[in-house]
């Protein structure tokens, strides 16, 4: 269930940070605001990047080797072997 919490608040944080783009490209707002919803962009940018580096490490990839498939881990563009 921890996954789906983590997802869930991707999908959260990337809908606010859409709502935060939006509003500061229709303007309108005061220098104040502006900065108000650039600092939380910046803070839910963040957070994002943190969720999607987080589930890169986890992806596994299956390849066949000596005819046995055999899993390994995605580890930053580079497969390492699972122990």
């Amino acid at each position: 269930m921890k996954n789906t919490a983590k997802s869930v608040n991707f999908e959260k944080s990337l809908e606010q940070l859409e709502a935060l783009v939006n509003r500061l490209e229709k303007g309108g707002l005061s220098l104040e605001e502006s900065l108000k919803c650039f600092e939380q962009g910046v803070k839910l940018t963040r957070e994002c990047r943190q969720a999607l580096q987080s589930a890169e490490q986890k992806i596994s990839v299956l390849s066949k080797e000596n005819g046995d498939w055999v899993e390994k881990n995605f580890d930053h563009g580079e497969m390492v072997e699972k122990d």
